[in-house]
C-alpha cells in the first residue's frame, strides 16, 4: 500500500464518524441514506456493517440519538456531537497548513 493510499484510508474509512456527523448536522436520517449520501458527496461508500458500527459507537458516546420511525431507526446529531464535529473541523483546518 502506498503512503497516499494509507492517508486516504485513514481520512475516510477510519474517520467515518466525521463524515456521519457532518451529514447528520444537516438533517436526521437512517443509516442506508447516510451511506448513500457519503458516497454522493465524498466519493467513497463505507461498508454496511462499518456504518452501523460507527453509528452504534456514536450513540454510546452520546454524539447521536436514535429514534424509531416505523421499522427504520433515524439518527440525529446531539449538541455533544456538534461540538466534536467542530473540534474535528478545526483539527483538519490546522492540518491543511502542511500543504501550503
Amino acid at each position: 500500500m502506498k503512503p497516499s493510499d494509507r492517508l486516504e484510508k485513514l481520512n475516510t474509512k477510519d474517520c467515518l464518524w466525521v463524515y456521519i456527523l457532518r451529514i447528520l448536522r444537516e438533517k436526521p436520517m437512517h443509516a442506508y441514506l447516510i451511506r448513500s449520501e457519503i458516497e454522493r458527496r465524498f466519493g467513497f461508500r463505507p461498508g454496511t456493517m462499518t456504518a452501523y458500527k460507527v453509528l452504534y459507537l456514536l450513540g454510546r458516546s452520546g454524539l447521536v440519538n436514535k429514534t424509531q420511525e416505523g421499522r427504520r431507526k433515524i439518527y440525529k446529531v446531539t449538541s455533544k456531537g456538534r461540538l466534536e464535529l467542530d473540534n474535528a473541523v478545526e483539527f483538519y483546518k490546522g492540518q491543511v497548513k502542511i500543504l501550503e
